[in-house]
């Protein structure tokens, strides 16, 4: 490992007992930051409604972290949006969100619009599909930004079993993601969860960069972010253990193909020779070839989008 990154482990690793709750009060109250935390939901009807009424109960109610809980919906067909509402969270419908440029399916195109409908100096992201939910996914990884001006992202790290087995979780993690980091962005490779769902940014940072629309979002902003503001802007915090549904082998395939596309891109900025993915199912007549295709789409910047400016001016 670089000298570098093992430095960058003993001063931008923590942990989430590091910071108890009122001294993230005291920097939230001292330097007058507001706090949006974002669930990007799509058919998640079965989670989504406790995890809103932690946060809400846990950091709006109780004490005054969260200024606002913003669920994006990306076009749920079960009851994902009225169990958030009812919970006390704003939901909004992608569709809904600047109309001018058509949406299309894809986590980060949920992340990148909800810049758009959020108004916190921090923005807080929370993956809406997590069970046994703590607020310390939500305090570990905003503490920091409150309390040391010069971190800008923040990503939790935690355990993330398998039909209970420790430490099985976070498949294309270990198999794509980290070799991908280790061999072409060494500076990265302290990162315990660079995959992971939760994650805490300074608005001035998000509006900045690029999100590919897809599942390449999470290694695309922690890539551009390095280029953009350096490795000792960002940090990990560890917040326990992750539970959540887990998908099946042919959907982690398609997420590491688009992983595989967000990297390729930055490694050469080059085009895709062939921009999808066959896979295979067994059918009646043996195995059948089904042909995915892979995100090769970005949204820009949110700072050069003219709604979003001139909602900054206004």
């Amino acid at each position: 490992m670089l000298e570098e990154v093992e430095r960058w482990l003993s001063t931008r690793s923590w942990s989430v007992t590091d910071r108890p709750l009122h001294k993230i009060l005291a920097a939230k109250q001292r330097t007058g930051q507001s706090v949006s935390v974002v669930l990007p939901a799509l058919n998640e009807e079965e989670t989504v409604g406790d995890i809103v009424a932690i946060i809400r109960h846990d950091l709006v109610e109780r004490v005054p972290l969260v200024d606002e809980i913003v669920v994006v919906d990306s076009g749920s067909t079960d009851r994902t949006a009225e169990v958030a509402a009812a919970a006390g969270a704003r939901v909004v419908h992608r569709d809904e969100i600047l109309p001018r440029i058509p949406a299309v399916p894809g986590k980060g195109e949920v992340l990148w619009r909800s810049l758009l409908v959020t108004s916190g100096d921090i923005v807080c992201f929370v993956d809406a599909d997590l069970k046994e939910f703590s607020p310390d996914f939500v305090t570990g990884i905003v503490g920091p930004l409150l309390t040391e001006p010069d971190v800008d992202l923040v990503k939790a790290m935690y355990d993330r079993p398998l039909a209970g087995a420790a430490g099985q979780g976070g498949r294309v993690t270990e198999l794509m993601a980290r070799p991908l980091l280790n061999m072409h962005w060494p500076q990265l490779a302290g990162f315990v969860q660079p995959l992971g769902g939760e994650y805490a940014a300074r608005r001035s940072l998000l509006e900045q960069l690029p999100f590919p629309v897809g599942y390449g979002v999470e290694l695309g902003m922690l890539v551009d972010a390095l280029h953009l503001v350096g490795l000792d802007a960002l940090a990990q915090v560890d917040v326990g253990v992750r539970k959540h549904r887990h998908q099946d082998g042919q959907a982690l395939g398609r997420m590491a193909a688009a992983i595989y596309r967000t990297a390729q891109l930055r490694l050469a900025r080059g085009h895709l020779i062939r921009p999808s993915l066959t896979q295979f199912e067994r059918g009646e007549d043996g195995f059948e070839p089904r042909t995915y295709s892979v995100d090769t789409e970005e949204r820009p910047p949110m700072a050069e989008i003219a709604e979003y400016a001139e909602r900054r001016v206004a």
